[in-house]
């Protein structure tokens, strides 16, 4: 695989700003992910530990420097607000493709902010990177999740049976896929026009 730099990016849309992980966001990134209504259908349980938090930093630290991905704080334009994280990973500038990946915050549901800050980071993914394909998947259960991956565009390619086991609970996956003759790139309002 070639290896080349994948400077994580800030991005800005109408309502939301997106941003690289810093120090700061441990206690917020806590906060989200040891909530078990957001992670009830996590591939993984609740975290119990704010070590855990410290490990993502560290993760996101990693996948920047590796050049193999992105993750990036969302939050709201307007007050700053932690709403949760987008990610591209498995980053393959081979094969020209990526995964895509998102958890916010109970608060931030049921606003668009998962698809405007999916569709942001798609963008900068089709043409920053220049993506073929771009893949994602969604527990059978999280109807919420598959909503905005096809608002998205993604097409359903697939179910992984009982792919996850989390406490006990067994699931399914849908797997989704969206190919760059696909995208459609937001038509927000350049700031030169």
């Amino acid at each position: 695989m070639t290896l080349m730099s994948l400077p994580t990016p800030t991005l800005h849309t109408a309502r939301l700003r997106l941003r690289p992980f810093d120090d700061t966001d441990a206690d917020d990134l806590f906060a989200l992910h040891s909530n078990a209504e957001v992670l009830r259908y996590w591939d993984s349980p609740p975290w119990t530990e704010p070590a855990r938090a410290e490990r993502f930093l560290a993760v996101c630290r990693q996948l920047a420097e590796e050049g193999t991905g992105a993750r990036l704080v969302v939050e709201r334009a307007s007050d700053g607000a932690f709403l949760g994280w987008c990610t591209l990973h498995r980053w393959n500038p081979d094969y020209r493709s990526a995964s895509l990946g998102y958890c916010f915050g109970e608060a931030a549901w049921g606003h668009g902010y998962a698809t405007e800050a999916a569709r942001a980071l798609l963008g900068w993914a089709y043409g920053t990177l220049d993506l073929n394909r771009v893949q994602a998947e969604a527990d059978t259960r999280n109807v919420a999740s598959a909503r905005v991956l096809e608002k998205l565009g993604f097409v359903r390619e697939g179910t992984l049976r009982e792919d996850c086991v989390v406490n006990g609970d067994v699931s399914d996956s849908w797997v989704y896929g969206l190919l760059r003759r696909e995208w459609q790139p937001p038509s927000e309002p350049t700031p030169d026009s």
